[in-house]
């Protein structure tokens, strides 16, 4: 054989990543593409883990309480999760086929914030907040008596468990929260 036809003797080492990261590159591909799929869902798509838009829930309480009807009738609902000792959040059964989210404020009660000012609050907060979680995970939770709240994108209402007529006289009984009418809320914190 002729040494001009001959390619060149030496040999280029290959780097050992190199046949690896070849493999990877379809895989990136396919995550980039799905990625880019799913950017727009999110304007469409109700995930499990996020919380609902501040303007649909405003929308939704305001037609809840709107809509709600008698007083004595009550709506059945599914407690979404508990934001802190005297509220939480719900997907509330108006009719056959209309659920709506809102936020429910129990009636007549004031019970410590998690936005605690002094660390009694903040363990008195924790513990009414356990004790909520506790009465609605009785089952068939149900509101009635809905009514606007001071603050928009939620509603003032009773609530009834399985077993607990009055979520709030429970709650007044066992020293988690105090009879509140309206206006001034008085502290949690000893001497303020």
């Amino acid at each position: 054989m002729s040494p001009l036809f001959r390619t060149n003797p030496v040999r280029i080492a290959r780097l050992p990543w190199r046949g690896r990261l070849r493999s990877i590159w379809p895989w990136v591909f396919v995550l980039g593409v799905a990625a880019g799929m799913m950017l727009p869902a999110r304007h469409w798509v109700q995930w499990p883990w996020a919380e609902p838009d501040s303007q649909a829930l405003r929308n939704d309480s305001e037609t809840v309480w709107r809509r709600a009807g008698n007083p004595a009738v009550r709506h059945p609902v599914d407690v979404l999760y508990i934001i802190d000792g005297d509220t939480f959040e719900a997907r509330v059964h108006l009719w056959p086929g209309t659920d709506l989210a809102t936020r429910v404020r129990l009636r007549g009660i004031d019970a410590p914030e998690l936005k605690a000012q002094c660390a009694q609050e903040l363990k008195l907060a924790e513990a009414a907040t356990g004790a909520l979680r506790d009465l609605l995970r009785q089952g068939e939770v149900a509101i009635y008596n809905i009514g606007p709240d001071k603050y928009q994108g939620r509603v003032v209402a009773d609530v009834a468990t399985k077993r607990t007529p009055s979520v709030s006289a429970a709650l007044l009984e066992a020293g988690y929260a105090r009879a509140y009418g309206s206006g001034r809320r008085e502290g949690w914190c000893g001497g303020r």
